[in-house]
């Protein structure tokens, strides 16, 4: 059946607590540096809406905090490109609070729809043959953080459709509403090559709260999740976060593209 991947998990106290207490058990300073590269935080912030909507900026406050105290080699950026038409991400990132985060840390933004671009190539991709994405992502460690939530199209929005956030504007809005509005016509396939291009290194996601039916409306799980989960297999998480919300993964089409392919659907979960 083949190996499993692993899913750390921990209920949720506070960040100050239970964020340090996850990433030391998935061993995320050993994963940075063996990989010797800066790290890239990459949030959710596909709109200025508020958590549990986006990824809440006491969450992100912590984590930076933490690698600069595990990992104090390491230059740290956070980084996402909005899908909003209305405004840029440096709009959301100052309404969120990751502008007054950057100004105290003396951290980096970037805004990824801004971003040099590398032109890549993959045959066997069915939407994104041919695909451009920001130069950055490749010299970085990802560490993507996704909050649970149910997606209107894609069935949930977890770690891999958090990396639509890096797909540019001026190749995938294409005349449509949203700045990566290409992706709707066929959502799976495309999260699929995307991810196949550049997938998160390591996944830290926010099951505090959820959202039940929708990525932007709607009600929140209730009761509340409370959990926190991490791993490095960007499949597993989103098998893991898809089941929490009471769904089927077989019948997520992009997961089923990617499991054996990107990582595996197979995990044993290490609750803290």
């Amino acid at each position: 059946m083949g190996l499993k991947s692993r899913v750390f998990t921990n209920r949720f106290v506070s960040w100050a607590e239970s964020v340090p207490a996850l990433c030391d058990a998935a061993a995320l300073p050993e994963l940075i540096r063996s990989s010797g590269r800066s790290v890239l935080i990459k949030p959710n912030l596909v709109e200025n809406l508020a958590p549990p909507i986006t990824t809440p900026i006491g969450l992100v406050s912590v984590l930076v905090d933490y690698l600069r105290e595990r990992v104090p080699e390491v230059t740290v950026l956070i980084g996402e490109g909005c899908g909003s038409t209305d405004y840029d991400t440096g709009y959301i990132f100052a309404e969120q609070g990751y502008t007054e985060l950057a100004q105290a840390r003396d951290l980096r933004l970037v805004d990824l729809n801004q971003e040099p671009l590398r032109h890549l190539e993959n045959s066997q991709c069915q939407c994104w043959p041919q695909m451009h994405l920001p130069e950055l992502l490749f010299d970085v460690f990802l560490l993507s953080v996704p909050v649970l939530k149910a997606h209107s199209l894609a069935g949930v929005t977890l770690t891999m459709k958090n990396m639509m956030g890096a797909a540019p504007p001026r190749y995938f809005q294409q005349g449509g509403a949203w700045k990566k509005a290409a992706f709707h016509a066929h959502i799976h396939p495309a999260i699929f090559d995307l991810n196949t291009y550049r997938t998160p290194d390591f996944t830290l996601l926010d099951a505090t709260v959820g959202m039940q039916q929708a990525h932007l409306w709607g009600p929140t799980c209730s009761p509340p999740k409370n959990r926190l989960a991490a791993a490095d297999d960007p499949v597993a998480i989103d098998v893991w976060g898809t089941t929490l919300l009471g769904f089927d993964w077989q019948r997520i089409g992009y997961l089923t593209m990617a499991d054996n392919v990107l990582g595996t659907a197979r995990y044993e979960e290490c609750s803290l």
